[in-house]
């Protein structure tokens, strides 16, 4: 990519990622060739976030507030990034999850501007062409989905593109990782979605999805070409359906600087908030037994993390898979199936142990199982039914009970029920917002286990080191900083994660754990003469307008 002219005048005034707007300065606007071309009034980034926020405001409803969001990102990054780190607990929801599952349902309808790539199999044979296209030559992070498994809505073709664009907003936002080096990527692989191959306004490629050979050998030619020409960007695999996600990453992590969201970002967050779960239960993880509601990838993930923290606490792997109790849509995972892939088998519990029972469902396990924690990445709503709940909380003083599905419709149950039968003493964390429960006549905010605690961090760490591999060991660093800040560690009445006002600060504490491990696993170079923090800090990008 040839080096880019100074920018003038209008050029200027319309470039995103440079222009300040009203903002520019008298001295400025004649310096750049834009004498005329604003009103006569100069405001500070400070007057115009607030009146930024004056629009927000008057949009009437989530997905109106999420467009205004995205045409002020497309016309001022540095405005848009202010203005979210001044109001992150009431933006987030807007930008990302759950307002973010509507805007890829109706991508099409809402679309305005582009906004990163669209890497399509008709395209194959100019792959290098279309990455050369990008707006920015040196890239730190891509997020890259095909938009099969969008959030629990399913297939949504090239609506997914809104997943990448949400999330590399958080990477700047809470990471520090600088706009203009930042890239979204959907693949656009076809549809199998009927709806959209008959939406007027769908605009990607109208053919079904490609078959699992084509699929493979196209992904495999987009990852080298991003190896060749970025080198050291870090790709994150984002909403790949349950039998691509875990391949794709087996078959890169290896070699290059990747992981995947869905599946190790999901499980560092899930497992941070049970780190600080368990110690205020006072049962630690290796003493606990666990059930996961939910087999997929993201479920499998979790579980993996949970595995390994359990062996890091001082159990065998063979003690620790005795402790962890996986059921998917058929059932406990037992050894006896025929039906399981090589992931969940790592998982299957040995057929005798069930022998007896009536069956193998979830409620079975609740019953004859000393179970204190219990998690639910199925995307089957209410499937923890009051009979469950109930019963898991007589076999425990403090019950540690995650419905993780998201969007907010698939929850296995509500915050609020789960209080109400377990008599407030559930230690409770969810995967989509809800609003505070009422326990004994106090109102107690509910943990939400969004990812955005813990990508922003790995992206913030891997760039300050120049770590060329993600290890397991960087994203355990990441769930146990994550768990230690737990406010519920002070008072049991708090959540069991951090408030989204503290992120930016969280968020650089768990990146100088991620950067440190990286370190120690030989991923990284040991910075000369240089503090860890101190590299970290100065490696985040903050929004304001240059002098």
């Amino acid at each position: 990519m040839s080096e880019q002219r100074p920018r003038r005048g209008q050029e200027l005034l319309l470039d995103p990622l440079r222009t300040k707007g009203t903002a520019f300065s008298q001295d400025e606007r004649r310096e750049h060739g834009m004498l005329g071309l604003l009103p006569a009034a100069v405001k500070t980034i400070a007057d115009q976030c607030e009146h930024t926020y004056h629009e927000f405001s008057t949009r009437h409803n989530d997905l109106d507030r999420h467009i205004y969001l995205r045409a002020l990102q497309d016309r001022n990054e540095t405005l848009f990034y202010r203005l979210l780190l001044d109001n992150i607990a009431e933006m987030l929801p807007i930008v990302y999850t759950p307002t973010v599952g509507e805007a890829c349902q109706r991508f099409g309808e809402i679309y305005r501007r582009p906004r990163g790539l669209f890497v399509s199999y008709p395209d194959r044979e100019h792959l290098r062409e279309v990455l050369r296209n990008r707006r920015a030559e040196e890239v730190d992070v891509i997020v890259v989905t095909d938009g099969q498994r969008i959030l629990g809505l399913g297939d949504q073709g090239i609506g997914g593109m809104g997943i990448p664009i949400g999330k590399l907003s958080l990477y700047t936002l809470i990471g520090g990782i600088a706009p203009a080096r930042t890239l979204p990527i959907v693949l656009d692989v076809g549809t199998d979605n009927a709806d959209l191959l008959n939406d007027p306004y769908y605009l990607g490629w109208r053919h079904e999805r490609i078959s699992d050979d084509e699929y493979y050998a196209f992904v495999d030619e987009f990852v080298t070409v991003v190896r060749e020409e970025l080198p050291d960007v870090l790709l994150q695999w984002e909403d790949f359906a349950t039998a691509h996600a875990l391949p794709l990453l087996t078959r890169y992590r290896d070699e290059m600087l990747t992981f995947n969201d869905d599946i190790q970002g999901t499980a560092a967050v899930a497992v941070g908030a049970l780190h600080g779960a368990a110690q205020v239960a006072g049962r630690p993880l290796a003493q606990q037994q666990v059930v996961m509601f939910g087999a997929g990838s993201a479920g499998i993930g979790v579980l993996q993390m949970i595995r390994q923290e359990m062996v890091a606490q001082g159990l065998s792997d063979a003690e620790a898979a005795l402790r962890i109790w996986a059921i998917d849509i058929n059932g406990l995972l037992t050894d006896d199936r025929t039906d399981l892939s090589a992931a969940q088998r790592r998982f299957a519990q040995p057929a005798e142990r069930v022998t007896g029972w009536g069956g193998r469902q979830l409620a079975d396990v609740i019953q004859h199982v000393d179970v204190g924690i219990l998690l639910g990445l199925s995307t089957a709503a209410g499937a923890f039914t009051e009979e469950i709940v109930r019963a898991l909380a007589a076999k425990t003083d403090s019950p540690i009970i995650f419905p993780l599905s998201n969007p907010t419709s698939r929850a296995e149950a509500h915050p609020q029920q789960i209080a109400d039968w377990s008599d407030g003493r559930a230690l409770v964390a969810t995967g989509s917002p809800f609003p505070p429960v009422q326990v004994g006549g106090h109102t107690r905010k509910v943990a939400q286990c969004n990812n955005v605690y813990i990508f922003p961090a790995i992206g913030l760490a891997v760039t300050a080191v120049r770590a060329t591999r993600v290890t397991d060991n960087m994203m355990r660093a990441a769930a146990m900083t994550l768990g230690e800040a737990s406010p519920a560690l002070v008072d049991r009445g708090l959540p069991l994660l951090p408030d989204y006002e503290d992120l930016p600060e969280i968020t650089t504490r768990i990146a100088t754990a991620v950067a440190l491990q990286a370190v120690r696993d030989g991923v990284a170079p040991e910075p000369a003469g240089a503090d860890l923090a101190a590299l970290v800090e100065r490696t985040r990008w903050t929004p304001d307008y240059p002098g």
